[in-house]
């Protein structure tokens, strides 16, 4: 599942900003959002997203971090490579152990 990023980074973080600073002159988060999402050309939904993951990132919504949620994403890639290697090494064992038995 690999999403392409129509956004560079730098977008996000411009949009995001134009949505903090133009806040509080539009009667509701979500009417900031929409307003800003057509000037940029994003769907609402998308920028209100990255508003929020900002918000978590910045601590002030609850959640999990963009960071933690990396280091997490890559300690289950590291556990899947070693329990993977810890087959291969048991059944290497597994064989070597018969191959003693033959004798």
């Amino acid at each position: 599942m690999n999403k392409s990023n129509k956004f560079s980074p730098e977008v996000r973080e411009r949009a995001v900003r134009m949505v903090q600073e133009q806040r509080g002159e539009y009667p509701s988060l979500w009417a900031a959002v929409e307003s800003i999402a057509l000037k940029i050309g994003c769907s609402a939904h998308t920028l209100l997203e990255w508003v929020r993951r900002d918000e978590v990132d910045a601590g002030t919504r609850p959640g999990v971090t963009s960071a933690e949620a990396q280091r997490v994403k890559d300690l289950e890639r590291e556990v899947k490579e070693l329990r993977r290697a810890n087959e291969i090494l048991k059944l290497a064992s597994a064989f070597f152990a018969q191959a003693e038995l033959d004798r």
